[in-house]
C-alpha cells in the first residue's frame, strides 16, 4: 500500500508539474473560476452559464486528465504520436481579462433581467505562479416587483380577444400581488404567450414585435408599472396601420402522396377546412404525419387566396419501404463458445396506409461441454418473430373522432421460438395485441398490453435431468420442477416511461390468469392433480406484478452529473400458482443491478447457493430492490469515468425449501441489503455507449465468516472483483 501511494504521489506531481508547459510567458493559465452571489435565491450553478471563461475539465472534479494527456505531447506536430494526444487531449485554457471583464457585463445583464434593477458585478484575480484563479462577484440588490399592468390595443377585435386573456395567470382587471417579480424573462414568456394565443385564433400574421412593454419606475421604490401595447397591423414602418387580418383554412391539398392513401393523411392531419389558422393545429399535424414510418419528410406552407382565406399544401416526402439487415453475434456462456445470426426483413408500408411489417429469422448454436450424464448434444436455437404495427388505434366500438385525439398506434405480435439442449428440449409461442401512444411534448410514453400469450411446451427432458432435480426425492427443487412443465400464461397489462433530461420514470403493471380462474371456479371446473385449474388440459399462471423505476441527474459541472436511482419490483404468485414463472422473477448482480456480483449471483435474501449448476433459478425472487448512485465526469475524447455505489438484492414473498434465508421480513430485511462500489470506463459514441464497469464488494448478505461479511474493510480481490462489460447506461 506504502509504494502504490508513493506511485500515484509521483505521478501527480509530474502531472502537475507538466499543465502550464504550453502556457507563453507573461500569460497564464486558467486554474479555477468562482461565481459568488449574495442573493440565496440565486443558484450560483445557474450563473455558470454566463462565466465566458472555464478552466479545464477535471476528472471527479479534482484531476485535470485531458490537459495533462495534451500535454504529454511534444512541440513536434509532425508526429503522430504528438497529433494523437493533442487530439484526444484538451488545449489549456489562458486567463483572458478581456473576457472577464465581458463576464461581469453578462452576469449583469442577466440579474437586471431577473428583476434586480440594481446589479453590479465585478471579479478578482489571484495569480500562482503560471496560473490565475479568478472570483466574479455579484451583487443584486432588491428585486423589483409589478403594482399595475395596463393594456393599450388599438385593434378593438384584439382587445375583445384578449379581454379574457390573463396576465401572470390573473385576469386582466386585477393588479398582481406584490409576490409577482418583474423581470424580462417574464415579459419575453408573456409576449410569446400572446402571440400563440392569437395565432391560434386565426391571425397568421401576428408576430410578438407587434407586442412591446412600457416600464414605469418609481424613485426610491422596487415596484413597476407594466403597460403592454400591440401595435396595428402593418407591412411597413411606413405604412398606416390598420386593423390584423385574421384567416380562415379554404382548402387543404396533399402532394407527393402516391405510396399512401389519402385516408390516412386526413386521418393524421388537423388543419381543417372552414376553421381559422392554428399554429399549434400546424405543429400537431407535423408531429402526427412525421411518425408514420412511410414518411420520409414532411413541409406544410400556406398560400393567401384572398385576405382573409389561407390555401394548406402539405407536401409529403416517402422513403423505400423495404429493408434487409443482417446480424451475426458471437457468444461465451460460462466458456462455451457460440454463434448466432439474425436476418431481419421489414416493410414500412405494407399496405400503404404506412403500416409496418417485420419478419425476423435466428439461429444460434452453442458448443456445450463438461455435461457428464448427458448426450453428446449442442445447444441448437431457432426463432421466428413477426409483428404488424398499425399508426393508428384499431378497435371495435370506438369512434373516429376519440381515435384520431388518442394518437395511439396498434401492434399485433407473433414469435416461436425453439431451443434444443442436452439437458431438454423447450418450445414457446407468444402472441401480443397492444396499443402505444405519447403525449404531445413527447416526454411520456405509454403501452396498454390488451392481450399477451405465451405458451410453454417441453417436448423432451433427458432422464438425468429428471433424476438429478425434477424427480428425486432427496433433491427435488419444486421452483426448478415448475419452470419444466408445459404452462400458459395470459396477462394484460401497461407501462409507462418519462423522462424530461433531469428526471425520469418507469413504471409498469401486469396481471396473468384472473379471467380464466374466475370462468374456471365460477363454472365449477376440476383441477388437476396439483390442484391447479386448466385451460385445454395446460395449467395458466396467476399473478400481479409492479415495477417503478426512478432516475434523477444533477449537473454539477459543464461535463460533470450526479445521477441517482431508485428501482422496486413486487410479483406474487397466487390463485392457480404458488411459484412465479422463471421469466417473471427477479435476478440481482450483473451490470444494471449491484456491479459488486455477477448476474444472478445475489440473494434471495441470505441465500448462499451450493449447486452451481441450478443456482440460475435458485438466485431469483418475487421481489427486488435496487439502490444506485454514480458520479459520472468526461475524461478525454470520447472517455469518460464513474464512480458508484450500489446497494439491493431480492427476496421471496413465500418461503421456499430450495431457498433457504430468501423469504422477506419487515424486521430483518434491511440487514440483508448488500453493498458495492467501483470504477467505471466508458466509450461514448454519441449512438451508442461502451461501458466497462469494476465492482468490489462490500457488504455480502450471504456470508461465512465476518470478514467476507463486511468485505470493504478485508478486501480480497478473488472473491469480491467482478467486471462487466455492457453497451449502454447502468440507468
Amino acid at each position: 500500500m506504502k509504494r502504490l501511494a508513493f506511485i500515484s504521489f509521483i505521478v501527480q506531481l509530474l502531472v502537475s508539474c507538466s499543465v502550464t508547459k504550453y502556457i507563453p510567458e507573461e500569460q497564464y493559465l486558467l486554474d479555477k473560476v468562482e461565481v459568488r452571489c449574495d442573493d440565496e435565491g440565486i443558484a450560483e450553478a445557474d450563473l455558470q452559464q454566463y462565466i465566458r471563461q472555464k478552466g479545464n475539465s477535471r476528472l471527479f472534479s479534482l484531476f485535470r486528465a485531458s490537459l495533462s494527456t495534451y500535454s504529454l505531447s511534444g512541440r513536434d506536430t509532425t508526429k503522430w504520436i504528438n497529433r494523437t494526444l493533442r487530439n484526444i487531449g484538451e488545449e489549456p485554457v489562458i486567463y483572458d481579462t478581456l473576457q472577464a471583464e465581458q463576464t461581469c457585463r453578462d452576469l449583469t445583464t442577466a440579474a437586471r433581467n431577473m428583476g434586480y434593477m440594481n446589479a453590479t458585478a465585478g471579479y478578482t484575480t489571484k495569480f500562482r505562479g503560471k496560473k490565475a484563479s479568478v472570483v466574479y462577484t455579484l451583487n443584486t440588490g432588491e428585486p423589483y416587483y409589478i403594482r399595475n399592468v395596463n393594456y393599450e390595443i388599438a385593434d378593438s377585435a384584439l382587445n375583445l380577444l384578449l379581454s379574457t386573456f390573463n396576465f401572470c395567470g390573473r385576469p386582466r382587471g386585477y393588479a398582481p400581488t406584490d409576490s409577482t417579480r418583474f423581470s424580462i424573462s417574464l415579459l419575453d414568456a408573456e409576449r410569446k404567450r400572446v402571440t400563440k394565443y392569437l395565432n391560434d385564433r386565426g391571425y397568421y400574421r401576428f408576430n410578438k414585435e407587434f407586442v412591446t412593454f412600457v416600464i414605469d419606475t418609481f424613485a426610491g421604490k422596487n415596484i413597476v408599472d407594466v403597460t403592454m401595447r400591440i401595435a396595428p397591423y402593418r407591412i411597413t414602418n411606413d405604412q398606416e396601420g390598420t386593423i390584423h387580418p385574421r384567416y380562415i383554412i379554404r382548402n387543404v391539398d396533399y402532394t407527393g402522396t402516391d405510396a399512401l392513401r389519402r385516408s390516412v393523411l386526413t386521418d393524421n392531419t388537423w388543419i381543417t377546412p372552414g376553421q381559422p389558422y392554428s399554429v399549434s393545429d400546424v405543429q400537431r399535424t407535423y408531429n402526427r404525419i412525421g411518425r408514420l414510418s412511410a414518411v420520409r419528410s414532411t413541409n406544410i406552407r400556406f398560400v393567401e387566396a384572398g385576405t382573409d382565406s389561407l390555401d394548406c399544401i402539405i407536401q409529403v416526402g416517402t422513403g423505400k419501404p423495404n429493408s434487409i439487415s443482417i446480424q451475426p453475434e458471437g457468444t461465451n456462456t460460462a466458456g462455451d463458445l457460440g454463434a448466432a445470426l439474425s436476418v431481419t426483413y421489414m416493410n414500412r408500408n405494407a399496405f400503404h396506409g404506412s403500416e409496418t411489417f417485420s419478419l425476423s429469422l435466428r439461429g444460434a448454436f452453442e458448443a456445450i461441454t463438461g455435461l457428464e450424464g448427458y448426450q453428446n448434444q449442442d445447444y441448437m436455437e431457432y426463432s421466428a418473430e413477426t409483428s404488424l404495427l398499425f399508426p393508428r388505434m384499431i378497435a371495435p366500438f370506438v369512434s373516429r373522432r376519440f381515435r384520431r385525439h388518442s394518437g395511439a398506434t396498434s401492434e399485433l405480435s407473433v414469435s416461436f421460438n425453439m431451443q434444443n439442449r442436452p439437458e431438454f428440449h423447450r418450445r414457446v409461442f407468444s402472441a401480443a395485441w397492444r396499443y402505444r401512444w405519447t403525449n404531445r411534448n413527447r416526454r411520456a410514453n405509454f403501452r396498454i398490453d390488451v392481450l399477451d400469450i405465451d405458451y410453454v411446451y417441453m417436448p423432451w427432458i433427458s432422464a438425468k435431468f429428471k433424476q438429478d432435480y425434477l424427480d428425486s426425492v432427496s433433491n427435488r427443487n419444486a421452483i426448478l420442477k415448475y419452470n419444466y412443465e408445459n404452462l400458459l400464461i395470459m396477462k394484460i397489462g401497461g407501462s409507462m416511461t418519462y423522462n424530461d433530461g433531469t428526471n425520469a420514470v418507469k413504471a409498469s403493471i401486469e396481471t396473468a390468469g384472473n379471467i380464466t380462474y374466475g370462468l374456471n371456479n365460477a363454472l365449477g371446473s376440476r383441477r388437476n392433480s396439483d390442484g391447479q385449474y386448466q385451460l385445454a388440459g395446460i395449467a395458466y399462471a396467476q399473478y400481479a406484478k409492479f415495477d417503478i423505476d426512478y432516475t434523477r441527474l444533477l449537473r454539477l459541472g459543464p461535463k460533470d452529473h450526479l445521477a441517482m436511482h431508485v428501482g422496486f419490483g413486487i410479483a406474487y404468485p397466487y390463485g392457480n400458482s404458488t411459484i412465479l414463472p422463471f421469466e417473471k422473477r427477479y435476478f440481482s448482480g450483473g451490470a444494471n443491478s449491484v456491479r459488486g456480483w455477477s448476474v444472478r449471483g445475489l440473494g434471495p435474501g441470505k441465500f448462499k447457493g451450493t449447486d452451481g449448476n441450478i443456482d440460475f433459478i435458485n438466485q431469483t425472487g418475487d421481489m427486488k430492490l435496487d439502490l444506485n448512485i454514480e458520479y459520472r465526469a468526461s475524461l478525454f475524447w470520447k472517455f469518460s469515468g464513474a464512480a458508484f455505489i450500489d446497494a439491493g438484492n431480492i427476496w421471496t414473498l413465500r418461503a421456499y425449501e430450495e431457498q433457504p434465508g430468501g423469504q422477506f421480513h419487515f424486521d430483518s430485511f434491511y440487514k440483508q441489503i448488500a453493498v458495492s462500489y467501483g470504477l467505471g470506463l466508458r466509450l461514448n459514441f454519441d449512438y451508442f455507449i461502451l461501458r466497462f464497469d469494476m465492482g468490489m464488494k462490500a457488504i455480502t448478505p450471504a456470508y461465512t465468516t465476518q470478514q467476507e461479511h463486511y468485505s470493504v474493510f478485508h478486501p480480497d480481490l478473488s472473491r469480491d472483483f467482478t467486471f462487466h462489460f455492457a453497451v449502454g447506461l447502468p440507468f
